[in-house]
């Protein structure tokens, strides 16, 4: 995940608003060439200061620092929408050059959290934001009536397999984190839905998807598309899945059909399930011979190994290293004196080369892969920090800056952990074990589909008003339902606010991204193993070490958003479309699989 400023989170050319042009004048194209000038310059410049305002927060919670990043949400919030304001004035001057246009379009879409201009609004919604997110990261669940923080929460529910203790954990921590927060949560809604209006749009979530070259109501049509690609492989590992947790813990825990528990699909949000792999892997093929959580063990890794290993792998590309500042001021591990938010983020504080990465590593496989994509944040940023505008310092849409670095995660085969020293060659899985290596990545990337696209589609619907705050939990859960076919491990009660428990929530940060990363990292990587000349199964292909590759991959990152994300795309992958046929192909083998395995089972929910 980028840090929260840099994805515009309460954060825009805010000085700028002082150079406005009177209401009364009809601003001229000069006018508007030089606020747009002048707008970009405070951009920049306000982004570094509130970065570092929101690292201090973000590295140690108490009630002083959350009292400090109130106060700059309240002041950017503020400002920011009198620049977006401004800058719809300034699109209407006639002449305009198309890279004006541009940046103008950017200032008015670019915000996760717009406030009305009504006094009082942004100092409210500041505090609100900062507590609700600090619910967050101060929040605990517990485990055998003891208490249990959110990072060892999260590690403990992908390795416990007593189905009590799972349900435990899921109910204290959702209960603990989530409910407390709804009322100031339901008033973020309404205050941030104000500020959307003053800008032109319906709503917050109108003005979300307006962030993406494209029509609101086509760029829902496009998502929806592709989980209509992409939903026959999922229906099929959830009934696969299902069938094997049922014969784990009995079908008084989880029934042969209908909803899986969420609870015990390894991770609190049932959000990725690679962590009950053990449980799921298929005889014979399942055994892949090694686990990379014993394999860096057994090396002797520690979490700054752990990171210097993902440098290595964009250094093998031709990419430059991370400067040195990125090892002194990065937070790699957990402080053991003071509240974090340990929520993984990567962040360019200077919007030049302070790159720093925000963890709470720890040495494990998750943790590993986790390395490899926040780094890929990193070197996006800095590829693109020589652009001219600060606001074509961004991805060329955010779905591909999430999408960077999953593809480097994607490349950790067999034959990158040879090539790095981790695994000896003679433990290279045989072909014969390809099903489990499929699998093993689709417990990740193909599960977690559908919970990258209902988390804004539920948002879209509690911004337009369609779902009441009565309602947050009821249609949380149906959604959940709908669309992952899991369900609670117990009864909720009508005052839950079980969204509230996933960091993205309070932290207020659109989430479609990830749905879309998850979808562009198999055209990335399909399109960085052809130009590899990789000649094996897609699965396996590793294309470290690859300059041509490298090459390639940093003339797109360089372009940030100074073009639409088309022609981004198109400059990496030869493709203009965003398109899940590149994920159906990679794992085409283990959807013929599972059908087979499947059969006579009543799939879906």
């Amino acid at each position: 995940m980028k840090s929260p400023v840099s994805l515009a989170v309460s954060v825009f050319a805010l000085a700028a608003a002082s150079l406005a042009v009177p209401a009364c004048a009809a601003p001229s194209g000069a006018d508007a060439e030089v606020w747009i000038k002048a707008a970009d310059q405070a951009y920049f410049d306000e982004t570094v200061r509130a970065s570092r305002i929101q690292w201090v927060y973000s590295t140690n919670i108490t009630d002083d620092t959350e009292a400090l990043v109130a106060a700059s949400n309240a002041e950017f919030n503020t400002l920011m929408v009198k620049t977006a304001a401004e800058a719809a004035r300034m699109a209407k001057v006639p002449g305009l050059t198309a890279e004006d246009q541009r940046k103008l379009i950017m200032m008015r879409t670019q915000i996760s959290s717009p406030v009305p201009t009504t006094p009082g609004a942004a100092d409210e919604y500041g505090t609100r934001q900062a507590r609700i997110e600090g619910l967050y990261g101060k929040g605990h669940g517990t485990l055998n009536g003891a208490p249990i923080n959110g990072s060892d929460i999260e590690e403990a529910m992908g390795s416990n397999r007593n189905p009590d203790q799972l349900k435990e954990m899921w109910l204290s921590w959702h209960d603990a984190v989530g409910k407390p927060m709804k009322t100031d949560y339901a008033r973020l809604v309404e205050l941030s839905n104000a500020g959307a209006q003053e800008l032109g749009f319906a709503d917050t979530g109108a003005l979300w998807r307006s962030n993406y070259d494209m029509e609101p109501d086509a760029f829902a049509a496009l998502t929806e598309k592709i989980w209509t690609e992409v939903k026959p492989l999922y229906v099929q590992l959830h009934c696969y899945t299902r069938r094997k947790l049922g014969e784990k813990y009995g079908e008084a825990v989880q029934a042969k059909t209908g909803p899986i528990r969420a609870d015990l699909l390894g991770n609190m949000w049932a959000q990725e399930w690679g962590s009950i792999y053990d449980v799921v892997a298929p005889k014979g093929a399942g055994d892949l011979g090694f686990d990379v959580t014993d394999l860096l063990t057994a090396k002797g890794y520690d979490p700054v190994k752990m990171v210097r290993a993902g440098e290595g792998f964009y250094t093998s590309l031709g990419l430059a290293p991370l400067p040195e500042t990125f090892w002194t001021r990065s937070q790699i591990t957990k402080p053991r004196d003071r509240e974090v938010v340990c929520h993984a983020s990567a962040w360019n504080v200077d919007n030049k080369n302070d790159l720093r990465i925000k963890m709470c590593t720890k040495v494990n496989g998750d943790d590993f892969i986790t390395i490899h994509h926040e780094l890929g944040h990193n070197y996006y940023q800095r590829a693109y920090n020589a652009q001219p505008s600060r606001y074509y310092m961004e991805g060329a849409n955010d779905g591909f800056h999430e999408a960077i670095g999953d593809t480097m995660a994607l490349s950790i085969t067999p034959e990158y952990l040879v090539q790095i020293g981790l695994l000896d060659r003679a433990k290279v899985p045989s072909a014969d074990k390809d099903t489990g290596l499929l699998l093993r990545q689709a417990m990740d990337k193909v599960a977690f589909l559908p919970f990258g696209l209902l988390i804004d589609r539920w948002r879209w619907q509690v911004f337009s008003g369609k779902i009441k705050p009565e309602a947050y939990g009821t249609s949380w859960t149906e959604m959940r339902r709908q669309y992952q076919g899991i369900v609670p491990p117990a009864e909720r009660p009508a005052d839950a606010f079980d969204a509230g428990a996933k960091y993205h929530i309070p932290a207020v940060v659109p989430y479609t991204r990830y749905f879309l990363a998850r979808v562009l990292q198999f055209q990335f990587y399909e399109a960085a193993c052809r130009e590899a000349g990789w000649k094996g199964p897609l699965h396996r292909c590793s294309f470290y070490g690859n300059k041509a590759v490298g090459a390639k991959l940093n003339a797109m990152l360089s372009m940030g958003a100074s073009k639409p994300w088309p022609d981004a795309l198109e400059a990496f992958t030869g493709s203009r479309e965003i398109s899940g046929k590149a994920m159906i192909r990679y794992f085409a083998p283990l959807q013929t699989w599972l059908e087979k395995q499947n059969k006579g089972q009543a799939c879906g929910w």
